[in-house]
């Protein structure tokens, strides 16, 4: 287990674009495994501060949190998590997604961060529940998941468009008690 004060996690600001950019292309291939495809004008720095202001604004609104992942020591920029579709009413709910530098993998960064990402999303927006979705076959990502709580439930069937290919996901949850 990392040592908690490792990293820490902070809404993504527009001055974070330039780092931000520098991971996605550093990360690029890798990161491309995992995710929808993006075309060659998201790898621009105007494209990464559009990005940050439209989930500035989405936090504003309520419905969507983007932070930063940074290493505690030289306050480096690692990896994204993120609190999305937040629903309010009777379901209190959200969905979470990350990415962590590739080079970073396997250090427990990325179960830390989720679970600082957890504890936001249950203190300070009071859900009732954090899902996630995950492809049965990325055991890094469900481990991380297992590791901060969450419990699986179930296989969504070709739910999600992953480089081009639906996909199958792994659906785990956590629940505030």
């Amino acid at each position: 287990m990392v040592n908690k004060r490792a990293i820490f996690i902070r809404l993504l600001q527009v001055s974070d674009a330039e780092d931000l950019l520098k991971l996605e292309i550093e990360n690029r291939d890798f990161f491309q495994l995992y995710t929808p495809l993006k075309d060659e004008e998201f790898y621009t720095v105007e494209r990464q501060i559009e990005r940050i202001e439209k989930s500035i604004s989405r936090a504003e609104r309520d419905t969507f949190y983007s932070f930063g992942i940074f290493l505690t020591e030289n306050e480096q920029l690692i990896g994204n998590v993120t609190l999305s579709e937040v629903v309010r009413g009777d379901l209190q709910s959200c969905w979470i997604g990350y990415y962590l530098d590739k080079q970073l993998n396997g250090k427990g960064y990325m179960s830390e961060a989720v679970r600082q990402a957890v504890e936001f999303g249950f203190k300070e927006l009071k859900l009732h529940r954090i899902e996630a979705g995950v492809m049965p076959h990325n055991l890094g990502s469900i481990k991380v998941l297992e590791n901060a709580g969450f419990h699986k439930e179930g296989v969504a069937k070709e739910n999600v468009r992953i480089n081009g290919k639906w996909e199958d996901h792994q659906t785990l949850a956590i629940i505030n008690k």
